[in-house]
């Protein structure tokens, strides 16, 4: 049986680069999962097969092959994807980027989250251009081709792209149940992993512990229990697949209360041990 492909986006980029590319592909019926969720990069999403929606501070929208998303950093985001088969190229870079002369022009356009459509001419370039892109990072990601590569993308992004957003749509951040999540959604940001229990995250919000638990599963589809170890292995998943500290160390490290249950709990969401996801995550970065 074909192991599944399983793919933690990171929330902060390796030290010593200033962008990331990946190639992510999922056959019929994968697993695949994904959740409210924010990094501290800013994020382009190139699909090539995709059927689905994309949730963001604008409310939602519905995507369709070589559709593309951006992302800012620190801004909330998530999927919900059908089970047909769908892949992409997900582009990520430090914020610091779009302040070069080359890019700085598209500064206002990238302070807020974007859904863009391109008519099929620049569809093909966007797609001939990522390949290549990967190749050169995987081979030399510090090159000046690389630096060049990317800025083409996003100037090419930023010209031809057309917002599929609704102008009369509403924007979820402006949601005014959504700003009184505002405390522990901060909370989630500044830190790897929280232990609020439902009523000290009711408390921090200054809302009644049915109210927030009630919010909280509107907004981000979930209930707060849920979301809490979500947020934890979604950590977990990043840290194997970034550094070398040992599985103990982490399940410790996220205040889980034992390895075995940290090691249970990882294999009930991604369907595979974190012995065997950081030994896929190594296998595709090579």
């Amino acid at each position: 049986m074909k192991q599944p492909t399983i793919y933690c986006e990171p929330f902060s980029i390796k030290d010593g680069y200033d962008f990331e590319i990946h190639h992510v592909s999922y056959l019929q019926h994968d697993s695949y999962s994904c959740f409210v969720h924010f990094h501290q990069v800013h994020e382009f999403i190139f699909f090539e097969r995709i059927d689905g929606t994309y949730y963001y501070h604008q409310g939602e929208s519905a995507l369709s092959d070589f559709d593309a998303v951006y992302t800012p950093a620190m801004e909330t985001h998530n999927f919900e994807l059908s089970p047909r088969p769908k892949s992409w190229y997900i582009v990520q870079f430090v914020p610091e980027r779009i302040n070069s002369p080359d890019l700085s022009q598209f500064l206002e356009l990238l302070k807020t989250g974007l859904h863009l459509q391109f008519n099929a001419e620049t569809q093909k370039r966007i797609h001939e251009l990522l390949p290549w892109m990967l190749s050169e990072f995987n081979s030399n990601p510090g090159s000046e081709t690389c630096k060049q590569l990317l800025n083409t993308l996003i100037t090419l992004v930023c010209e031809y792209g057309r917002s599929s957003i609704n102008p009369s749509q509403k924007h979820l951040s402006a949601s005014a149940t959504f700003k009184k999540l505002s405390p522990i959604i901060d909370e989630f940001k500044t830190h790897s992993t929280i232990n609020y229990s439902l009523e000290q995250a009711a408390q921090t919000c200054h809302l009644s512990p049915s109210y927030f638990s009630r919010v909280f599963k509107k907004h981000f589809r979930v209930p707060y229990s849920d979301y809490l170890i979500q947020h934890k292995l979604y950590s977990a998943a990043r840290t194997l697949s970034q550094t070398n500290v040992s599985v103990t160390d982490i399940s410790y490290d996220l205040n889980f209360s034992s390895p075995s249950y940290f090691i249970r709990q990882f294999k009930r969401h991604f369907n595979l041990t974190p012995h065997q996801y950081r030994q896929q995550a190594r296998e595709q970065s090579h």
